[in-house]
C-alpha cells in the first residue's frame, strides 16, 4: 500500500522531505503538491525512473514530462538559455509557467517523449520546492493521476489513483491552490513565442511584461504548429475526463439526459433540474475545484456532466481548455 503523510505546507518537515528525497534518488517515485495540481516525481535524469511514471500512469511514451526545478540556475545545465527565457524565469519563477526550451544531451530521450526540447518550471509550493532542492535533482513530475483522468488537486485522489503503484504521497493538506495545470510556452525562438497549452498563468500576463503577443494556432501563419505542440503535454490525447461523459452545457438545446446528470458551473441554471450540483462564486474557484468536482460527480449515480463553458481570456483560458478537452474537444 502507498503511504501518504501529511506536511504542513509552508513548513514541511526535513526529516520527512529526507525520506522523500532518497526515494527520488534511489529511482522511486514520490507524489508531491505544487500549486497547480500534484505532481508524480522521478528523477529526471534516471531514465529507469522516468519509465516508472509511464508504466504507474499508462501513459502515452511520445507524452513528453514537464521538468521542475528549485532554482533558474539549474536550466543551464539542463537546456540552452536564450535572452527571453531568462528574463520570463527572473522575473515569474516560481510560478504556474512552463518553459519549452531545446534540450540538452544530459536530459533522457524517454523524459523528452523522443524530442529535442525540454520543459522546464520552478513550482510555487515550499513542499515541492524542499523536495527538489534535497534530491538534489530536477523531477520530472506530470500529473499524478491515470493517464486521461481529471488531475488530482487533494492526496485523497492520488491515492485512488495511484495506491500500489508508487511509495509515496506527501499531502500538502486540502485542495491545491489554482487546481489546473501550468500554461506552457515555447521560447526555442525569441522572435515566436508559441502557446502550447493555457493554463494557470493567464498569457495576457506574459505578452504585457513582454510586450509582446504570443502566438497561437489562431495567430500564427506558421505550418508547423502541430509539430510544436507535441512540445507540451497535455494537448494530444485527451485528458481530465471522469469516468461518466462530459457535456457543454448550452440552454438553448434541451436534452432528456439533464435530470438524471450532474452539473458544474458558476451559475445555477434556471428552468433545468439537475440530480447533483456544484457551483462556485468566481472563476479562480472553479478552475480550483473543478477536477476535484468531476472526481466527486462521477461516483454519485449519474449518466453524465453537464459543464458550464466561461470566457476565453484571462484565467479562463486555461479553465476552457481543460472543460473542452475532458468533453472530448480541444482549443487553444
Amino acid at each position: 500500500m502507498t503511504k501518504i503523510i501529511t506536511l504542513n505546507k509552508f513548513n514541511p518537515d526535513k526529516n520527512i522531505i529526507s525520506q522523500a528525497a532518497d526515494i527520488i534518488k534511489s529511482g522511486n517515485l514520490v507524489a508531491f503538491p505544487t500549486e497547480t495540481v500534484y505532481g508524480l516525481g522521478a528523477d529526471a535524469l534516471n531514465s529507469n525512473a522516468v519509465k516508472k511514471i509511464f508504466a504507474a500512469k499508462g501513459r502515452p511514451s511520445d507524452n513528453p514530462l514537464i521538468l521542475h526545478i528549485s532554482n533558474i540556475n539549474q536550466v543551464k545545465n539542463l537546456a540552452y538559455e536564450n535572452a527571453i527565457s531568462k528574463k520570463i524565469m527572473n522575473f515569474f519563477f516560481p510560478a504556474p509557467l512552463t518553459l519549452v526550451l531545446n534540450a540538452k544531451n544530459i536530459i533522457p530521450e524517454v523524459t523528452r517523449g523522443g524530442l529535442d526540447t525540454v520543459a522546464i518550471r520552478m513550482p510555487n509550493n515550499p513542499i515541492a520546492l524542499a523536495l527538489i532542492e534535497k534530491a538534489n535533482t530536477p523531477i520530472a513530475a506530470p500529473s499524478a493521476n491515470l493517464s486521461g483522468r481529471p488531475s488530482p488537486t487533494d492526496s485523497k485522489s492520488v491515492f485512488n489513483d495511484m495506491n500500489g503503484k508508487i511509495d509515496l504521497i506527501l499531502d500538502g493538506g486540502g485542495l491545491t491552490d489554482i487546481g489546473i495545470e501550468s500554461t506552457v510556452i515555447d521560447v526555442t525562438n525569441p522572435e515566436k513565442i508559441f502557446l502550447l497549452r493555457p493554463g494557470a498563468m493567464p498569457v495576457e500576463i506574459i505578452e504585457n511584461f513582454l510586450n509582446t503577443k504570443i502566438l497561437t494556432p489562431d495567430n500564427s501563419n506558421d505550418n508547423s504548429n502541430q509539430d510544436k505542440q507535441k512540445r507540451s503535454p497535455g494537448t494530444r490525447y485527451r485528458h481530465y475526463a471522469p469516468s461518466v461523459p462530459v457535456k457543454i452545457f448550452n440552454p438553448e438545446i434541451f436534452d432528456s439526459d439533464f435530470q438524471n446528470s450532474g452539473f458544474i458551473g458558476l451559475h445555477k441554471p434556471d428552468n433545468f433540474a439537475f440530480k447533483k450540483y456544484v457551483i462556485f462564486d468566481n472563476i479562480e474557484n472553479y478552475a480550483r475545484g473543478l477536477f476535484f468536482a468531476f472526481r466527486e460527480l462521477e461516483v454519485q449515480n449519474i449518466n453524465s456532466i453537464f459543464v458550464e463553458l466561461v470566457n476565453n481570456s484571462g484565467l479562463g483560458r486555461g479553465l476552457q481548455d481543460r472543460i473542452l478537452r475532458a468533453s472530448g474537444f480541444s482549443h487553444i
